[in-house]
């Protein structure tokens, strides 16, 4: 079976990760490129603004009511300096806004967790939420979501020192810890099924496990191991490769809402002029040593 774009680059990432240097002091985005590109995204014009009954509606309030997080390196992460979020789902909310509105800046932003995307929907809080939005059809049956625009597995992290684990195959006899309440038990029960399983309730609980030598390794979502590795200080690194389920994140939107198709005409816009690898790029490929830019997964 051949190997998808995503994991190839995914791979090149893990063989420069491994030594962990590259993490020492954590790798910062670079602002000006990221505000750059945001400045020169694609502006759409009245025709298209009017298919729409979704973008009309924010086109005449004159600001995009987001529902995302601040806290999120890769993703979304608040500048206290300037006020200012970035990182991947930051920089497609921005390139949206500036597509209908004509300027990345007008959003209201409300912050959101896993318990409240949904109802800030469907209490019209927000117009849209990104949020790393795993698509699932329970969450489906509420709300409507346009892309996916990106996609994970899970991964497998140990410490850097750590020669003994070289991928989920080596984790039977090992503890191995993950999160109560997500998908990694049923991940490691799948694939790692002799595996001494230690459920923490937090994701920064389990760092910390790992970290202090209470578990062998940490089993969860692939882009929570690389947000924390480009905030780690190196005594950490990623075993093997991910591996199991593609984990597709989407664009929350109101339950059938036409925004759905205007956000996948958006989506396939900035994927098709270069602006998606261009802020994948900026936000996650330079800050987790990564310079092959995976393809984007297909939009309906």
């Amino acid at each position: 079976m051949s190997i998808p774009s995503f994991l190839k680059s995914t791979a090149m990432t893990l063989a420069i990760v491994a030594s962990g240097s590259l993490f020492a002091q954590g790798t910062p985005i670079n602002t000006t490129a990221f505000d750059a590109l945001v400045a020169q995204g694609p502006v759409a014009d009245a025709a298209t603004i009017a298919s729409s009954t979704w973008a009309t509606k924010i086109k005449q309030a004159g600001t995009l009511r987001l529902g995302g997080t601040q806290t999120s390196n890769l993703f979304s992460l608040l500048n206290e300096k300037d006020g200012r979020m970035r990182g991947f789902d930051a920089g497609l909310a921005q390139l949206l806004a500036r597509y209908i509105l004509g300027d990345g800046a007008k959003i209201q932003f409300t912050q959101v967790n896993s318990s409240t995307r949904e109802q800030v929907l469907i209490n019209n809080q927000v117009d849209i939420v990104f949020a790393t939005y795993s698509i699932t059809p329970a969450r489906a049956e509420k709300i409507s979501f346009a892309g996916p625009y990106y996609t994970s597995q899970a991964g497998v992290l140990v410490k850097s020192n750590n020669s003994a684990i070289q991928s989920y195959n080596d984790l039977a006899g090992k503890r191995v810890a993950t999160q109560a309440g997500s998908t990694g038990p049923a991940i490691l029960a799948q694939f790692a099924p002799k595996g001494i399983v230690q459920e923490f309730q937090t994701h920064q609980e389990a760092l910390d496990g790992l970290r202090q030598g209470r578990v062998d390794a940490y089993v969860t979502d692939h882009t929570l191991l690389l947000n924390a590795l480009s905030l780690g200080t190196g005594d950490a690194k990623l075993a093997g490769a991910p591996f199991g389920a593609q984990d597709p994140y989407g664009v929350g939107l109101p339950k059938g809402s036409d925004g759905v198709a205007f956000v996948n005409a958006f989506l396939k816009k900035v994927q098709a002029d270069g602006t998606w690898a261009k802020l994948w790029t900026i936000s996650i490929g330079q800050r987790t040593g990564s310079t092959a830019v995976p393809t984007p997964p297909a939009i309906p």
